[in-house]
């Protein structure tokens, strides 16, 4: 009596109620996926534009960044020629760099141990085209290829011409302990900014074939991904993970052996990333994914 029609066991009313409920909150979910959109990958100041993030005003040009742009990446200059980095290094203090057992997946991976890494000075940036050109025109730096933006890092550049450039500057290659404590800090972190989060406004990687972009050819702008920076108490160094892998002075353990650290543009995956990690190539590799930056006395 006065329940009205039974749909099953539910009057219909009740079912209708149910329905409309459910088309409205779908229909929320759907509005703010819509507004929310898809993560963003380059940082405030920067636009995406194919596999590259460029400065604002900018336009891509057969796979550079051309043209004025209005606003960088915090801490990136607009420039006439585009966004660039300052030359400017990071005094990172001295600590105890602890290498696999606080990350299970480092496990097998590399060598456990801990080691005591004196206070140096690092770059924050990595080395770029403008710097890079500057020890070409003073005849101390052998003349490479480069890809005409004043801001990209150098690539395609062997160990022994990274090295070269410098000692021009007054400081050597880093270490490989010195890359790995910069990126992990006493805390041994898994990625330079943290233990979490490896995604695609963080570091410069899967640019070639995703999942941060497809088709790139080279990398980004130095120090166009700040929110992946690590954070040291005098400041902040770029690009640990991802852009371009990094050369390492050579060891001298019996044998020589050199490497490159950091991961890169062209790797697909967040394990590259890692703040151990790290690659043996011989000292005469060229590749459009190795780059360096250079430490100093601090």
């Amino acid at each position: 009596m006065g329940a009205g029609p039974i749909l099953g066991s539910t009057p219909v009313w009740k079912a209708a109620l149910a329905a409309s409920a459910a088309l409205l909150i779908g229909g929320v979910v759907v509005l703010a996926r819509e507004r929310a959109g898809p993560p963003a990958r380059c940082a405030p100041g920067m636009v995406a534009l194919g596999p590259r993030c460029c400065g604002e005003g900018q336009r891509l040009e057969a796979g550079r960044c051309a043209g004025a742009p209005r606003r960088c990446a915090a801490g990136l200059a607009p420039t006439p020629a585009g966004c660039t980095a300052p030359s400017v290094t990071v005094r990172i203090a001295a600590g105890t760099l602890r290498l696999g057992p606080s990350d299970w997946e480092a496990q097998g991976l590399v060598d456990p141990r801990a080691v005591f890494v004196p206070a140096f000075s690092l770059d924050a940036f990595e080395v770029t085209e403008a710097r890079y050109a500057a020890c070409v025109a003073a005849a101390a730096c052998a003349p490479l290829p480069l890809r005409g933006e004043p801001g990209l890092p150098v690539t395609g550049i062997t160990l022994g011409e990274a090295a070269r450039y410098c000692a021009f500057v007054g400081g050597a290659l880093p270490s490989r302990d010195q890359l790995a404590f910069a990126a992990a800090g006493p805390s041994s972190r898994r990625y330079p900014w943290g233990d979490t989060g490896a995604v695609c406004r963080r570091a410069a990687f899967g640019l070639r074939a995703g999942p941060c972009g497809w088709g790139a050819t080279g990398p980004e702008l130095a120090g166009s991904h700040p929110d992946g920076a690590a954070i040291h108490p005098d400041g902040r160094v770029f690009d640990l993970a991802g852009n371009v892998a990094e050369w390492a002075a050579p060891e001298r353990t019996g044998q020589r052996i050199s490497g490159i650290h950091g991961g890169s543009w062209s790797d697909g995956a967040a394990a590259a990333l890692r703040t151990w990690n790290r690659r043996i190539v011989p000292d005469s590799t060229r590749a459009t994914d190795i780059g360096f930056r250079c430490a100093h006395s601090p």
